[in-house]
């Protein structure tokens, strides 16, 4: 499996819901976050898109420099981008970060938002319009001249001059819960993603959407949103989901989910269907809380517990066909290490060529007494005298 971290470049804190414990989401801050995946061994970034975010192309392009081997999930939006636009673009980044793109298909979910971008189309025809664009999208980048004409889009003589590194193109990752949006993935996808809805669930879609994709001759990859929050102790990590919805109080929480219910997402939908907007029944399924969307759109869900609980949890996910998981935890930059230090080491990742077990997981610490290397545990023999020092200390 593959193990994603997230840039929030919507913003970043302790708690959810609140300017307590904020932090300020600069390019620096950025920058921290995508070398700290880089160097931890998280096979790529994921970074969002709209309104309330940083641009993705630019925040991309802006960290691709300043990492050697991370990769960067970044949207496309039909309907704000032309299709040959956005194909060049592609190129472009693709080659100048030494194949390191990997393209976010979004349609959209909120029809405010996108009149303010200037899309007035409503769901199903955001989809129309999605299944034209990348049928030119991909033609053009494994090099044809594209001339069509549909509903939506007409291109003449569409050609984009500069290869990609990766062939035919950097491959389509693409997430969508309706009819719709399932047909545009069964045609044109490589990885279809779901946020994180429980086990059983993500099982329904996943035999769908294979169903749909062998109809027409293709096979489908797949990976899973999540939010994640680990501890050494079970008691540890669901304090500390506590803590983050802290400061949420219940007029927050009900204006979050007024605008969650205008738009016109079914995956949005099927993310407020979990929790409903009560803050007492957020445990869903073992070790999977909803509390993260009571407040915060998309991916809602997190995984909560001891190393050993989410672990298997994950796994779980595995064995219904997850191959790679996209996840994240506030704030970013420290959870990122923790994440690696304690879930690393229990899973089953696709490891970095010439990456050595010790670097993988993390530094070993400080050497004791400037000589020897710590274990990962302490022997019987230094437990004991630990416990015979401790009375003298008291």
């Amino acid at each position: 499996m593959e193990l994603f971290w997230f840039i929030p470049t919507h913003g970043d804190g302790r708690y959810l819901g609140t300017a307590t414990g904020a932090r300020a989401v600069t390019y620096n801050y950025c920058k921290q976050i995508a070398q700290a995946a880089d160097e931890l061994g998280y096979s790529g970034v994921l970074l969002p898109t709209g309104k309330s975010c940083e641009d993705a192309w630019i925040v991309a392009s802006t960290l691709v420099p300043v990492t050697e081997r991370l990769k960067f999930l970044v949207a496309v939006r039909p309907g704000l981008t032309l299709p040959t636009v956005a194909a060049r673009m592609s190129a472009t980044l693709d080659r100048f970060s030494g194949g390191r793109l990997l393209i976010n298909v979004v349609a959209g979910g909120d029809p405010i938002e996108l009149a303010g971008d200037g899309l007035f189309l409503d769901h199903d025809a955001r989809y129309e319009l999605t299944d034209e664009f990348l049928h030119i999208w991909r033609k053009e980048l494994a090099g044809e001249t594209v001339d069509f004409e549909g509903e939506h889009l007409r291109i003449e003589g569409g050609k984009v001059l500069y290869p990609t590194v990766q062939k035919p193109y950097p491959p389509l990752y693409f997430g969508g819960s309706s009819e719709a949006a399932m047909e545009v993935a069964a045609d044109h996808v490589d990885v279809y993603l779901t946020w994180g809805e429980p086990p059983e669930q993500v099982r329904g879609k996943v035999e769908k959407m294979r169903a749909l994709a062998a109809a027409k001759g293709r096979k489908l990859k797949f990976g899973i949103r999540l939010h994640v929050i680990v501890r050494p102790t079970e008691e540890e990590a669901w304090q500390a989901a506590e803590e983050l919805i802290a400061h949420l109080d219940e007029a927050t929480i009900a204006s979050a989910q007024q605008v969650f219910a205008r738009m016109d997402s079914e995956g949005q939908k099927r993310m407020s269907e979990l929790h409903k907007g009560d803050r007492s029944k957020l445990e869903i399924s073992p070790n999977l809380w909803a509390g993260i969307g009571l407040v915060r759109g998309g991916a809602g869900t997190a995984l909560v517990g001891s190393p050993e609980n989410v672990a298997a949890r994950i796994k779980e996910y595995a064995e219904i066909g997850m191959e790679t998981f996209i996840l994240s935890g506030y704030p970013h930059l420290e959870e990122a290490y923790r994440t690696a230090e304690l879930l690393f080491p229990l899973l089953p990742l696709n490891k970095r060529e010439g990456q050595d077990e010790r670097a993988f997981i993390s530094p070993f610490g400080e050497l004791i007494a400037n000589n020897e290397i710590p274990s990962s545990k302490g022997s019987e023999a230094s437990e004991a005298g630990v416990a015979e020092a401790s009375p003298a200390r008291s």
